[in-house]
């Protein structure tokens, strides 16, 4: 017997991610709905070898659904989601909003899975796409070394901005060959062949939200006491965040005991060969599931110092996988009731 799932933000990038992972890791599906907008409604999106018409989010009633999948936006999360699980359907929840409430488990199932067992409002947060996929490989290193601090640059796919950013690069990029001025729409700067040390808006004390977003999430994720300061930069690439990682522990580090509980750890494939390209960039992870860790070495201005280069497929790990993971976890410990 499985499930009746809704998703929503069916139309959107991550919501046609979470479909397809629904399909490819065979969830216990018995009935599956396809939510958006009012103007998406009627649309169509696949679901394994089904097609399904997208309904109106707005005036769906959830009574009787046994999962919400969300990734509407924000705005829209804050209003639908407290209403789905109202109604006794549990949400997980792709965008930012809920996530450092005390009340909402932020989870990442291969990091804190029994964080799930404190849900209190029905509602889950999936944490941040570049935090996820960090968190995942510190966690092996912080089982053995007790993590205290992390220094971390990102490089961030344009498609964390959506479909409208992907578009974005793709005109640019285009139109630079034609000498057409680049349109600025989705980003502060021309994004195709640039970097811009920007996501989100500035907070008081010169970070960015994303960057706070990685310090705080990580904390709530991994353990309260660890320090973060992240440096988050978008740069020309459609899929695969990558992330260069220092991180300092309270004991002394054996890289060999690193490489061994990395090999080991779920959700990470560790590929690091002091080699001409014996290490995984993001063109390379597009449509793969673990967090990859490379160059992986001592840190050696630090007492107890590691530093390693991660890259994970932002759309898949980063959220639809990481959402529907959570949904198994939750099936696997018997905390996801049935309504039909």
């Amino acid at each position: 017997m499985g499930y009746r799932v809704a998703v929503a933000g069916a139309t959107g990038a991550v919501g046609r991610e979470i479909l397809k992972t629904l399909a490819e890791r065979e969830f216990p599906v018995d009935d599956i709905v396809a939510l958006a907008s009012p103007r998406s409604a009627g649309r169509e999106v696949s679901f394994g070898n089904r097609v399904l018409k997208v309904q109106n989010l707005e005036t769906f009633d959830f009574t009787g659904w046994d999962i919400g999948l969300f990734s509407p936006g924000g705005e829209v999360s804050a209003k639908y989601a407290p209403i789905a699980a109202k109604a006794g359907c549990v949400v997980i929840d792709n965008t930012s909003h809920f996530r450092m409430d005390p009340d909402v488990p932020l989870v990442v199932p291969e990091v804190n899975p029994n964080a799930l067992k404190r849900m209190k409002r029905n509602i889950i947060a999936n944490p941040n796409c570049s935090t996820i996929q960090m968190v995942v490989a510190l966690k092996p290193l912080h089982d053995l070394f007790t993590l205290k601090r992390v220094v971390v640059s990102t490089y961030q796919a344009v498609s964390g901005a959506g479909k409208d950013g992907m578009d974005e690069l793709f005109s640019q990029s285009r139109g630079s060959f034609v000498n057409d001025p680049p349109k600025i729409e989705q980003f502060q700067k021309q994004i195709a062949f640039n970097c811009i040390p920007q996501i989100d808006r500035f907070m008081d004390d010169g970070a960015t939200k994303e960057e706070w977003k990685m310090a705080v999430e990580t904390r709530k994720i991994l353990d309260p006491d660890v320090s973060v300061i992240a440096t988050c930069v978008r740069v020309p690439v459609f899929i695969g965040h990558s992330e260069a990682v220092v991180a300092e522990f309270a004991e002394p580090v054996d890289l060999n005991r690193a490489r061994e509980a990395l090999r080991e750890a779920e959700g990470v494939i560790l590929r690091d060969e002091r080699e001409d390209g014996g290490y995984v960039t993001p063109i390379e992870c597009v449509g793969e599931d673990a967090s990859y860790v490379s160059r992986l070495r001592v840190d050696p201005t630090v007492p107890n110092g590691l530093a390693f280069w991660c890259v994970s497929d932002n759309l898949r790990k980063g959220a639809a996988l990481n959402a529907v993971q959570i949904a198994e976890t939750m099936v696997a410990l018997d905390l996801l009731p049935r309504h039909g």
